[in-house]
């Protein structure tokens, strides 16, 4: 192409200019070199001779020039020319390629989903300062002044200025009304926070089955009837537990322990159809008033035991109902919330009783999206009845399957993703509704409650003091007993003692008379 671009060139005008402002441009340097050759040949011996050979060495500058400048030309054309057919052939493979897009998105989100949330803070972080950070402008500089030069522009100062001070901030706007135009459409209230971004890039919806989305189209997780709606996408039922104090005092924080419990060496099917490791979820549905502690709260004790963990409230109006997931289950099977209970004194809504505490659980995948479709982690039933007359296995994974009704000759064709395993073959015949793959989900959903009581510290001491003064009481009691009892013991040595003596005496009286007879 570059032979041909310059043949081109070389038999057309030579005086032609891409723009007006490359003339301007050469105008300028043939007025300075012709300044510059003048001024070289004046410092020399300002003989005849030498003043005769200005012209013509300015003659040969100037010819040299308009070479340079010719070859220059022919590059700005050449990548010019390139970067059309470049978007060209992007443009097309975008329209055109769409299934390997999707293969590119999934395989995208599953690196992603992998990452540790202070991974994925750190990036959300690079990628804003890199917009719009006070570090940036001079990158910025670069990268504009290479493609305007790749354009075919002089570089410019004032205009390179104008688009460094303009195109960041137009990127970096773009950038976060793609983070909340997401984030509204999911009802996700994190704001930015560090564990639900990597949700920005890639947003699909094989992780909408997990709690934290159950926001996209329920106002409050629990339904009337007491089911918390995860359990509409997570069909199959496993077992979750809560531990957490049975009395609590106003204004403190503790811990609410929720556990997970699943076979750490099973796998799950991932969206391209792989196998990989679970993720749990959790929502816990707190009393009125209570709500997550804050970091200058938490223990150093507590804060070892959430580690890297990153909970959101479920709405702005919501911040008793708390949301965290999904997160790699082979790490977080038990899950520490850090509560703060409210203060009655403070908040005048909230009161001294036993109030319930709902917490809901799941482990992978979910097997029916928000919008009622099946995920790749559940049976799929034939759509009609009649014999499997072809079997088509998608290239990149997932069956086609035509059944044929023998009587009408009908044909109904079943898609089946990546992920679950064939249970048919093909010339079989199957009834309506029969299963044509294997169960895949290994994960499931489950609910618990506990309760917990809001104890007045009055009440404590009030139950002390009555305490405090029954002991009292019973030892005032028993002193007393002992001193009746030293009392009566006493008295009745006193009188046994007596009647010794009036015994005695009446003996000693009858002796002596007998000795008087």
């Amino acid at each position: 192409m570059e032979s041909w671009v310059t043949n081109w060139s070389n038999t057309g005008q030579s005086e032609f200019f891409l723009n007006d402002i490359q003339e301007k441009s050469i105008l300028e340097k043939f007025i300075e070199l012709d300044e510059i050759h003048f001024l070289d040949e004046m410092i020399k011996d300002y003989s005849e001779t030498h003043l005769q050979k200005i012209p013509i060495g300015i003659h040969k500058e100037t010819i040299q020039l308009i070479k340079i400048h010719n070859e220059g030309r022919i590059h700005t054309f050449l990548h010019f020319s390139t970067n059309i057919i470049c978007f060209i052939i992007l443009s097309g493979y975008s329209i055109f390629g769409n299934e390997e897009l999707v293969i590119l998105n999934s395989w995208a989100q599953e690196f992603l989903s992998n990452l540790s949330d202070t991974v994925k803070a750190f990036l959300i972080l690079l990628l804003t300062d890199l917009c719009i950070g006070f570090h940036s402008p001079h990158g910025w500089e670069l990268m504009i002044g290479s493609v305007y030069k790749d354009f075919g522009f002089i570089h410019n100062d004032q205009i390179i200025s104008g688009l460094v001070s303009t195109f960041p901030v137009i990127l970096d706007t773009i950038f976060k009304y793609w983070i909340f135009r997401y984030l509204n459409r999911e009802q996700i209230t994190r704001s930015i926070s560090i564990s639900l971004m990597i949700y920005i890039i890639t947003r699909t919806s094989i992780s909408s089955a997990y709690p934290i989305f159950a926001q996209q189209g329920y106002e409050n997780p629990r339904e009337a009837t007491g089911r918390i709606v995860c359990a509409n996408c997570h069909l199959a039922s496993k077992p979750v537990d809560i531990e957490v104090p049975q009395t609590v005092l106003p204004d403190t924080v503790f811990e609410a322990v929720v556990r997970i419990p699943y076979d750490k060496q099973v796998k799950q099917v991932l969206a391209n159809g792989k196998k990989g490791g679970l993720n749990v979820g959790v929502v816990l549905i707190l009393p009125e008033g209570f709500e997550l502690a804050l970091s200058d709260r938490i223990s150093p004790e507590m804060k070892e035991k959430i580690g890297s963990l990153s909970f959101q409230s479920y709405g702005p109006n919501k911040k008793n109902i708390l949301v965290i997931g999904p997160v790699p289950g082979q790490k977080y099977s038990e899950i520490a919330f850090p509560i703060l209970s409210p203060d009655p004194t403070t908040k005048k809504d909230v009161h001294f009783l036993k109030y319930p505490i709902y917490v809901g659980g799941n482990r992978g995948k979910g097997q029916i999206y928000p919008d009622g479709s099946k995920s790749n982690n559940t049976v799929y039933n034939a759509t009609g009845a009649g014999v499997v007359s072809k079997i088509i296995r998608k290239e990149k994974g997932g069956y086609e399957i035509t059944i044929t009704d023998p009587w009408d000759g009908r044909q109904v064709v079943d898609i089946i993703p990546p992920g679950p395993e064939l249970l048919v073959s093909e010339g079989e015949s199957i009834k309506f509704d029969q299963p044509l793959t294997s169960n895949p989900n290994v994960g499931g959903f489950g609910q618990g409650d506990a309760e917990i009581v809001l104890q007045d510290p009055l009440r404590v001491q009030g139950l002390l003091f009555f305490l405090a003064s029954i002991i009292l009481a019973q030892i005032f009691l028993v002193l007393k007993k002992k001193q009746f009892e030293k009392v009566q013991l006493a008295k009745m040595n006193f009188e046994t003692r007596r009647f010794v003596d009036i015994r005695f005496v009446k003996r000693t009286n009858f002796l002596l008379s007998i000795n008087y007879v």
